[in-house]
């Protein structure tokens, strides 16, 4: 299995139920497309490194999850990009870790 840390920004000025249910259907979209969430993290609101979309807050959730192909990531970053209320997403793979 692949083990991916799914990162994305809501943006800041929506009411806290929207946030919540975009963060929900962002999930949804992984674990249909054959993902397992191993964790879930949300971070809350926090400053960006910079300004995007005139947004200098957003509302930050990263997911690490085990998929046995990329169809759930590929279908997660398709989502996120034409999404408005993403602002911005990352996927980074986890390689194994070594044992000694």
């Amino acid at each position: 299995m692949k083990k991916y840390e799914v990162m994305f920004i809501v943006r800041p000025d929506l009411e806290e139920q929207k946030i919540t249910e975009i963060a929900e259907n962002m999930k949804k979209v992984l674990e249909t497309n054959g993902a397992t969430i191993v964790e879930e993290k949300p971070w809350g609101q926090r400053e960006l490194a910079y300004e995007i979309n005139k947004y200098k807050t957003g509302y930050y959730f990263l997911y690490v999850v085990e998929s046995n192909d990329s169809k759930a990531t590929e279908e997660f970053d398709r989502i996120a990009r034409i999404s408005e209320d993403v602002i911005r997403s990352l996927i980074v793979k986890v390689e194994a870790e070594e044992k000694r």
